[in-house]
């Protein structure tokens, strides 16, 4: 498997990789695809990479930039992720997750936050922080990696694309 950042022949296969991994997911709003397009289309992508295997694009990942109410600087959204789904358990989307990871470590970065399971993000470092929460209120499965500086607290705001808009 080989990992990097996408290329404009590449929008299409993102899409339809994303469109599969999210269709049968129960939290699922089924517009996970659009999304990545909307911050695609506006700039907003800070990292985003794709799996290949045997010369098919397999995976995606996508981080975009969030601001936190205590003026925390140079923290990213993880998300989302996507592995064709027969291909699910192999460490695709852990392997672009690592990835992903030290690429906006790199970057400067001093944390991530995610929405997702924490039995699978917890392998990572996330962790919930009642600290921060989204769209007004604590979730458990809303987590988040230090990984430099002290922990946020407060709001944390995404991209408009993540609320619809």
């Amino acid at each position: 498997m080989h990992i990097r950042d996408e290329r404009p022949e590449d929008v299409q296969s993102i899409f339809n990789i994303t469109e599969a991994a999210f269709r049968d997911m129960p939290y699922s709003d089924g517009d996970e695809q659009f999304l990545v397009n909307t911050l695609r289309d506006d700039g907003a992508l800070a990292v985003s990479l794709v799996a290949e295997l045997d010369g098919r694009l397999v995976g995606h990942i996508a981080f975009s930039r969030v601001e936190i109410a205590d003026g925390a600087p140079n923290w990213f959204d993880l998300g989302p992720v996507s592995v064709l789904p027969e291909l699910h358990s192999q460490g695709i989307g852990s392997a672009l997750i690592r990835e992903g990871l030290a690429r906006i470590t790199a970057m400067g970065a001093q944390g991530c936050v995610l929405l997702g399971y924490p039995a699978y993000y917890g392998r990572f470092g996330f962790t919930h922080d009642p600290a921060l929460t989204f769209m007004g209120k604590p979730n458990p499965n809303f987590q988040r990696l230090v990984i430099a500086g002290d922990p946020p607290a407060g709001e944390v705001t995404y991209h408009p694309a993540f609320y619809g808009k």
